[in-house]
C-alpha cells in the first residue's frame, strides 16, 4: 500500500496542480472520486490489468460523462503509463492536497448515539478554535462506544468515549 501511495503521489501533486492553475478544486474532486470509485471496482480492477484493453477505452470506461480536456488528458496519461489502477490514492492524495490549500480540516465524529445539532455545533467550534482552520465534519454512530465520541481529524485522534476511558482504566490497573 505505500508502495501505491509513493508513485501515486506525483500523479495526484500534478492533477492539483492543473486543479489550481484551472481554478478547478470542485470539479477534479468530482471527476476523480468519480474515475476512483469504478477503478477500486474489482471486476473494472481486473479489466484495465488487459493489455488489449485500448487506453482510449479505459479512459472513456473511467472518465465522468462531463469531464473537461485537461481531465481527460491526465487519464490518457496515466492510461499511457499504466498506472489507472492508482486512481483511489491519487483521489485521496488530491484531496489532502486540496483541504491543505483550502485550509480545511476534514473530520469524523463516533459517538454512541445521534448527536443533536447544538452539540455538532458546539464541536465544530471547539476543533475549529484548536485547529485554526475550518472544519468539515462527517458523523457516524458506533453504540460500541457506550457513551462520548472518538474523533480523528488527520492524524489526531480524540477519544472522549467511555469504552476508551473503560480501556485506558483498565490498562493502569493491570500496570
Amino acid at each position: 500500500m505505500s508502495l501505491a501511495l509513493t508513485v501515486a503521489r506525483p500523479y495526484a501533486r500534478a492533477a492539483f496542480a492543473v486543479a489550481r492553475d484551472e481554478g478547478k478544486f470542485g470539479p477534479w474532486s468530482e471527476a476523480l472520486a468519480f474515475s476512483a470509485r469504478i477503478a477500486a471496482d474489482p471486476r473494472v480492477a481486473d479489466l484495465l490489468l488487459d493489455p488489449e484493453l485500448a487506453d482510449a477505452d479505459a479512459v472513456a470506461l473511467l472518465a465522468p460523462s462531463s469531464y473537461d480536456e485537461s481531465y481527460g488528458r491526465f487519464l490518457a496519461l496515466l492510461a499511457e503509463s499504466g498506472r489507472l489502477s492508482l486512481l483511489p490514492e491519487i483521489s485521496g492524495l488530491y484531496e489532502q492536497l486540496r483541504a491543505e490549500a483550502e485550509q480545511v480540516v476534514h473530520a469524523t465524529v463516533t459517538s454512541a448515539a445521534e448527536l443533536s445539532d447544538g452539540e455538532l455545533d458546539s464541536l465544530v467550534a471547539a476543533l475549529k478554535q484548536r485547529f485554526g482552520r475550518q472544519v468539515q465534519v462527517r458523523t457516524a454512530i458506533d453504540p460500541s462506544l457506550i457513551g462520548g465520541a472518538v474523533i480523528a481529524a488527520g492524524d489526531v485522534v480524540i477519544d472522549g468515549s467511555i469504552k476508551g476511558k473503560l480501556s485506558r482504566l483498565q490498562n493502569v490497573l493491570a500496570s
